[in-house]
């Protein structure tokens, strides 16, 4: 039965509509797939690995500082994607996202996890290339293509999870916990030694944990930084996903258009007396009319 309520495709699989977290491990998985096929596709057309490095993955890694003006929208795009083969990567990732996004995500609700990841990926990728104006060596860049990994919007969601609730405890048994500050410094300085101790990697990190705490603090403010992300996603699933009341309506306008003139009382008609005449034909039919009575439907009918 239809309830003529809008439903987005992904409401279909089972726990997806209000977990965000299972949202972004679903995308994140969906995108190395995608990512994977793309490169074996490159190989199989192209025999080897330059077009892949000089053509493709420029376009989705983030640049160095001097190359960013040309490749702004990598801002937006190095945070899904991941250096091939890294496949325990994304697994391992995912973890820390599973850990870190399910604490927010109980705390403040699903709402705010993607946004707050977004902006950890964009703020962390902002303080990377902010960085490479460091003299000498300290601005350095590990990468020769460009940066890829979420590794800013997971210190990000760390870093909320902790300002959050720093007393909060993982329950691996009913009787064993760790704390989530135990939890959170551990997966610190995994990032740290895995950043190759690069100062602009390092930076990045901060700018991720800095705008995790921040977005936290303004929600306790009263603020929703990320409430325009979902005003404009409902915006387009509009678009796409008509409503079925609506679309009930504009298909039987005529009709609702008729019943709602016959029903409304006006030239001085009486509801009652339409409301007599209409039963009258439900039990008799229309020809059991008198012509005064067919008159006062007609009138009832008018504009």
């Amino acid at each position: 039965m239809s309830t003529g309520r809008k439903r987005s495709a992904l409401s279909y699989i089972p726990g997806l509509t209000n977990n965000a977290v299972l949202k972004l491990i679903i995308f994140s998985a969906v995108l190395y797939v995608i990512l994977a096929l793309t490169w074996a596709v490159i190989m199989l057309v192209y025999q080897g690995m330059p077009i892949y490095e000089q053509y493709f993955l420029p376009n989705l890694a983030l640049p160095t500082l001097s190359g960013i003006k040309s490749h702004w929208w990598t801002l937006l795009t190095y945070g899904w994607f991941y250096n091939l083969p890294g496949f325990w990567e994304l697994v391992s990732n995912m973890f820390w996202l599973y850990w870190f996004g399910s604490v927010v995500q109980m705390l403040v609700g699903s709402k705010q996890v993607i946004p707050l990841y977004l902006y950890c990926l964009l703020v962390g990728g902002i303080f990377y290339l902010l960085s490479q104006v460091l003299p000498g060596e300290l601005g350095k860049t590990p990468h020769t293509i460009g940066l890829l990994g979420p590794r800013a919007g997971l210190i990000g969601l760390a870093a909320a999870a902790v300002t959050l609730t720093p007393q909060y405890r993982f329950y691996l048994t009913e009787t064993f916990s760790i704390p989530i500050l135990v939890v959170a410094g551990v997966f610190a300085v995994l990032m740290i030694i895995g950043s190759g101790f690069y100062l602009p990697v390092i930076f990045m990190l901060i700018g991720g944990g800095l705008m995790g705490f921040g977005y936290v603090k303004l929600l306790k403010a009263g603020y929703r930084p990320g409430e325009w992300m979902y005003q404009l996603t409902g915006k387009i699933e509009g678009l796409v996903t008509p409503d079925e009341n609506a679309a009930w309506k504009r298909h039987n306008k005529n009709r609702s258009q008729i019943l709602d003139k016959m029903y409304e009382p006006k030239h001085g008609i009486s509801q009652k007396r339409i409301d007599d005449i209409l039963d009258k034909i439900n039990q008799k039919g229309y020809n059991s009319l008198s012509a005064e009575e067919k008159d006062t439907l007609m009138r009832a009918g008018k504009e």
